[in-house]
């Protein structure tokens, strides 16, 4: 056989195992990173759970990893603490609440009726979980350590869900710019106050009641 074929031959196997080699080790990697992300969705996916059906009270480090499935000394190998595991939370639940706000409302008529759907449901939310109101409205948020800009989005999260509407509103001359700050201030604070009072049971008691108030105020702001 001739030396220069044997050379190119051996060059080509060397070449072949190191892409090979390559190939496993990118593919390992891959497979770690899936692995870690599943992980961390677990103790994400528990809290969430935990939030919902419980209450910031019940979020500890053990009742997390009894959720999730795994030790709680395994949840400090992907979050530097639970206020950085509810943190993720609070994207995952003002993501959600996005998604079925604009889902309940996509047939309703552009402008304010529109606008009045979408509170209405952006309102039924956090009646169906009162745990994710107590996390975004009644939690010191120092307390809970939230990286700026989160307080900020929460506040204004239903002028950002409203958004589109409101420019529709101002573009069609339905409402001027000096009327539509004042009608998002005050849906802002009307929404977390009337909540406020039925989650806590101080007023009404019940629900029909308090969606017939929801109904009337809203209908008196946008009018």
């Amino acid at each position: 056989m001739d030396l220069h074929f044997i050379k190119i031959k051996w060059y080509i196997n060397i070449v072949n195992i190191f892409i090979n080699d390559h190939l496993f080790n990118t593919t390992m990697n891959n497979n770690k990173k899936i692995q870690e992300e599943r992980i961390k969705r677990y103790f994400v996916d528990a809290t969430k759970s935990i939030l919902k059906g419980e209450g910031l009270k019940s979020v500890n480090v053990r009742n997390i990893a009894k959720e999730a499935g795994y030790s709680y000394a395994t949840l400090y190998n992907y979050f530097k603490d639970v206020k950085d595991l509810v943190f993720e939370c609070v994207k995952d639940f003002q993501s959600e609440c996005e998604q079925i706000v604009h889902a309940e409302s996509k047939n309703s008529k552009h402008g304010p009726p529109r606008i009045k759907k979408m509170t209405s449901s952006y309102i039924k939310y956090f009646v169906q979980y009162p745990g994710i109101f107590e996390l975004f409205y009644l939690e010191g948020i120092n307390d809970l350590g939230y990286k700026s800009p989160v307080p900020k989005t929460i506040y204004y999260m239903l002028d950002k869900l409203c958004e589109e509407e409101w420019n529709y509103c101002n573009e069609k001359n339905i409402y001027s710019k000096k009327v539509i700050d004042l009608k998002k201030e005050t849906l802002r604070n009307v929404t977390a106050g009337i909540l406020l009072f039925y989650l806590n049971r101080y007023n009404p008691q019940d629900y029909k009641e308090f969606v017939e108030i929801v109904d009337r105020q809203l209908t008196t702001i946008l009018n």
